[in-house]
């Protein structure tokens, strides 16, 4: 319940000041100001637009399929919110703490295409209806790689527990009950034991080279499956208007808007623990230097709690600014590019990339 709480309010939160930060990004790239005029440097822009969507009359098409239309917004919302509920934030924070929770998210957030398909079909509209199937082509094509590339995490760390990953790039892996093989394997980059040095170290990018292509790969799809620049081809303004969510209007286009952007924090938490370290402090004990220890604290302390948060929110939110850098800078995909880059590129080395981490575990051990 608290796990629930904490992550819906911090979303709310995240996505009024992450509007805010894209607006005064873009505004940077393109060599202006962004919003100025609400508030000190425009900080309460965002805040005034989220009081006039709701306020906004809720608009449903005269010749809108009702049954799918209204609910479409909840389901897509929903399908990105659920998938919180396994990250585990700090070291005594771990949500639902599911054996199984890599699993779990990848099922629960995929769901977020049958929202988006009754989005499109529902609105009885050409426009929402290619939005909607192109976005369903594009996200179910790019969650072959990410999925891939998740297999290759599981393959080196041996567990679909998110919990787990993140302990095993850390110094306090040694402290946890790890299965006897895993815990004589302990922790090493590039063949050197680096269990008790702790920080960038024990990333996985680090634990296997292989998988800091496999970071790059992952990355990529994940702008693609969060319909962002340059694989935003599902909302092409200049083709379809504003694709699957055009004939939305008020509260329930602020929800798709608040999954897209809560859909972005998800795939940049999930990147972090995957390959980034989690809630672990990227600093290294350095011989009688115990940076690592100093920066992360005790498993089930309050500082080692404080330092977890900061750690974990710090990476996902820098991998959120990527996500804005990337689309105010690339210029969109054609749709026959963006399946060829999936189908001809990414899934093909995602396959093989599978195949050399199966072979790298064994070597390790």
């Amino acid at each position: 319940m608290y796990a629930f709480l904490f992550f819906l309010n911090f979303l709310l939160v995240y996505t009024v000041f992450a509007v805010y930060a894209e607006r005064k990004i873009s505004a940077f790239i393109q060599d202006r100001y962004g919003p100025m005029e609400t508030g000190y440097y425009g900080l309460l822009q965002t805040v005034a637009d989220l009081l006039k969507l709701i306020q906004k009359e809720d608009i449903v098409p005269l010749k809108a399929d009702r049954k799918l239309f209204k609910p479409a917004p909840v389901i897509i919302f929903t399908a990105v919110f659920a998938g919180f509920a396994v990250l585990p934030l700090t070291s005594g924070f771990s949500g639902s703490s599911a054996q199984i929770g890599i699993f779990y998210l990848l099922a629960i957030v995929s769901l977020d295409v049958v929202g988006i398909l009754m989005a499109g079909w529902g609105s009885n509209s050409k426009y929402a209806l290619w939005g909607a199937m192109r976005s369903v082509a594009q996200i179910i094509s790019y969650e072959i790689p990410l999925g891939l590339m998740v297999v290759c995490v599981v393959l080196i760390a041996q567990t679909l527990n998110l919990q787990e990953i993140t302990y095993q790039q850390g110094i306090w892996w040694g402290h946890q009950k790890a299965e006897a093989a895993n815990y004589l394997f302990g922790i090493k980059a590039l063949g050197i034991e680096t269990t008790h040095i702790g920080g960038v170290l024990t990333w996985n990018i680090m634990r296997s080279p292989l998988l800091l292509i496999g970071f790059v790969i992952f990355f990529i799809a994940s702008l693609a499956e969060s319909n962002r620049a340059p694989f935003d081809i599902p909302e092409a303004e200049s083709e379809l208007v504003a694709g699957f969510h055009v004939e939305y209007s008020g509260f329930r286009w602020s929800m798709i808007m608040l999954a897209e952007y809560g859909m972005m924090l998800l795939v940049a938490f999930l990147a972090s623990i995957l390959f980034l370290g989690g809630w672990n402090s990227p600093f290294p004990n350095i011989g009688g230097v115990r940076l690592a220890e100093w920066t992360s604290g005790i498993p089930g302390t309050w500082p080692g709690h404080l330092w977890g948060v900061f750690w974990m929110i710090s990476k996902a939110l820098f991998l959120v600014a990527v996500q804005m850098w990337i689309r105010w800078t690339y210029p969109r995909l054609r749709l026959d590019q963006l399946m060829s880059l999936s189908w001809k590129y990414l899934t093909p080395a995602s396959i093989l990339l599978v195949l050399l981490c199966a072979v790298w575990r064994l070597l390790m051990l």
